[in-house]
């Protein structure tokens, strides 16, 4: 895994050489107004209670106009390193959920559609309104995706619970719902994490017989996702040439 800012690691892979990508960025989101989206991370997205649980993060206080700008840069060069028909796979939130059709679009990738994870009833209820108990997935090729790929039909809704056993970040995916996305990937391909956090998508890849290329700018998440990695005994990273 490679410690560092994402652009950086991108310039360095191989053109044409990765078979999906599939990352969770930082939204910029949790807030209608900029002095609440400037809040850190955990104040933002975390209930009463646990803002101590996990370490902050970077990379999510931009304003909509620099947040397009730098999700275009890494997504272009994202674009480069996939092969052609490649699937991509992005979280969003509702705030950003336009932001992050258009950026997949200005990179290149065709936009195919949004998936939905469902987080179940327990999130965040407020009497008199809708729970937010939904994210999305955002997810396009690299040009032609032909129906024929060795992959299988993947659900359009994904229902799973956030589980404290299974988080170890702000914002973690429970491994249970990356297990379910990573499966767009051809068997025994090679998956792409920019944004790795605590490592997921990584733990999910290596379960399910995938390889994969990860980087992360925070020290702490590079040695959480590690580990957690390494504790599974399935194969499964590759190095750079």
């Amino acid at each position: 895994m490679f410690h560092g800012d994402c652009l950086r690691y991108l310039e360095q892979i191989p053109d044409n050489s990765v078979d999906a990508l599939i990352t969770d960025p930082p939204y910029s989101s949790g807030g209608l107004y900029m002095g609440t989206r400037q809040q850190p991370p955990s104040a933002k997205y975390l209930q009463s209670g646990g803002c101590n649980l996990y370490p902050e993060f970077t990379g999510d206080q931009r304003d909509q106009r620099s947040h397009l700008r730098w999700c275009v840069l890494w997504l272009t060069e994202a674009f480069r390193v996939l092969k052609s028909g490649a699937p991509v796979c992005l979280f969003s939130d509702w705030r950003q959920l336009p932001l992050t059709t258009d950026a997949l679009q200005a990179a290149g990738f065709t936009w195919r559609g949004i998936a939905v994870w469902d987080k179940t009833e327990g999130v965040r209820p407020q009497l008199g309104r809708f729970r937010a108990q939904a994210e999305y997935i955002v997810w396009g090729s690299k040009g032609a995706m032909p129906l024929n790929r060795r992959a299988p039909a993947l659900p359009g809704v994904v229902r799973e619970p956030v589980r404290r056993k299974d988080k170890f970040h702000i914002t973690g995916k429970p491994v249970a719902l990356m297990q379910a996305i990573v499966k767009i990937c051809e068997p025994g391909g090679l998956i792409l994490d920019p944004f790795a956090g605590s490592g997921s998508t990584l733990v999910a890849a290596k379960l399910e017989g995938y390889r994969w290329l990860a980087s992360e700018a925070l020290q702490h998440n590079v040695q959480v996702a590690s580990e957690r990695v390494n504790s599974v005994s399935a194969a499964a990273h590759v190095d750079l040439p």
